[in-house]
């Protein structure tokens, strides 16, 4: 019984840390606990819409009708071998919308957090030909080292911060575990790919 609910508690967690969710739950965070709260509500919404769209809907819908094509069940999209059209799709959807906040003249530390997803997406599909990086764990990853990179422009201290997104990294990645998605080796590295990708395309942008 307590091995069920270990399991049903790691479904849920992966399930609500989706890597989809992550630019979405980021841009909430900036539009309202930021300096960018004094936009006005409609204009925040219009955006947070907009990645919405690029990020979560469109990909989901892409990658399920590819399933289904193919006959597949999630446990298929889950073999190394056969993610790399879904790495694909993500990746012409989050440099759709690069290009599309670009165009807008968003600020650049928008611009960031889309690049580093973009980037954490790159690198997972690049490292796939050899090892099923965790993108759960590379995502969680991607917002530590964009709080340190936040951090480091706007200059607070991140500490509180800092510690619920190492929290955060910790229950993804066993959770992965957990479901005997990943090895120890695909999340430690999907983290540090997340980290490095997360805090460079913000610091640097």
């Amino acid at each position: 019984m307590e091995n069920k609910y270990l399991i049903l508690t790691a479904q849920v967690i992966s399930l609500l840390f989706s890597p989809f969710h992550m630019p979405v739950v980021a841009f909430f965070l900036l539009l309202f606990l930021s300096y960018m709260s004094l936009l006005p509500l409609a204009f925040k919404v219009a955006v947070l819409v907009i990645v919405w769209l690029f990020t979560i809907m469109l990909p989901r819908l892409s990658i399920f009708a590819y399933r289904k094509l193919n006959g597949w069940s999630r446990y298929h999209l889950g073999r190394r071998a056969n993610r790399f059209f879904p790495y694909l799709i993500s990746i012409v959807c989050y440099a759709s919308l690069l290009y599309l906040m670009y165009v807008f003249h968003m600020p650049s530390f928008t611009l960031g957090i889309i690049l580093g997803a973009l980037a954490i997406q790159v690198a997972c599909a690049l490292l796939n030909n050899w090892v099923k990086v965790s993108t759960h764990a590379a995502a969680a990853g991607g917002c530590l080292g964009a709080l340190l990179a936040f951090s480091a422009i706007f200059h607070f201290d991140p500490t509180s911060w800092l510690c619920l997104c190492v929290l955060l990294c910790g229950l993804v990645s066993t959770s992965r575990l957990v479901l005997r998605q990943h090895q120890l080796r695909d999340v430690g590295l999907g983290t540090l790919v997340g980290v490095l990708c997360g805090f460079f395309c913000i610091y640097l942008v």
